[in-house]
């Protein structure tokens, strides 16, 4: 569920990957180096990412990102909110997975994606979602300079995992482990996610 050729926005640093030190040049090893910006592909956003008072990654939790997690399917949707997920069963759910299937092609940057409601966030809550996951760059629209979604779900304690790959993944129930590195001043991680389904 992760890919590193994926986009971000076009101020963000992509990704590249070089070897910086040659086994020829060392005698015994390849050693390599990557430049991109922490938001690339599939990321967690810290609340530091959009508010200066909010935690940095090393003072996240780490039981948000592994566990229990329902995926839902809502495609064909311009935006996300409490009438689109009422009719889906949220008890229970600590992790709560949205698959869109909008963003068509991941190794470049939307122009427009299904943003989350701002309203979204007090509902998820009152079922105690603490995390939500999409596989898309942002929750909120992709020209937001306000990014209500993004505050209104770190207001409620919802966290926030960006561009999953979720092709070919079913509704249901998985195990998800989606851990970010323990990057001390940093306002994201990029992740390697998984799921795993439950029997």
């Amino acid at each position: 569920m992760y890919r590193s050729d994926f986009k971000d926005g076009p101020h963000n640093t992509p990704f590249t990957y070089k070897v910086n030190w040659s086994k020829e040049e060392s005698g015994s090893v390849n050693v390599g180096q990557i430049n991109m910006s922490i938001h690339t592909g599939t990321h967690i956003d810290a609340p530091f990412h959009f508010d200066n008072e909010g935690k940095r990654v090393i003072e996240l939790d780490l039981d948000l990102y592994i566990g229990s997690a329902r995926v839902v399917y809502l495609p064909n949707y311009t935006s996300i909110g409490v009438g689109e997920l009422s009719g889906i069963d949220l008890n229970g759910i600590t992790r709560l997975i949205i698959r869109t299937d909008a963003w068509k092609d991941q190794r470049t940057f939307p122009q427009t994606i299904p943003h989350l409601k701002p309203e979204l966030a007090a509902y998820l809550s009152e079922f105690g979602v603490r995390l939500i996951g999409l596989d898309l760059p942002s929750v909120d629209p992709l020209d937001s300079k306000e990014l209500l979604a993004h505050h209104e779900l770190a207001v409620h304690g919802i966290h926030i995992l960006e561009g999953l790959v979720l092709d070919d993944v079913l509704p249901g129930d998985y195990e998800l482990a989606a851990l970010p590195l323990p990057l001390v001043e940093a306002d994201g991680s990029p992740v390697r996610a998984v799921l795993k389904k439950l029997p």
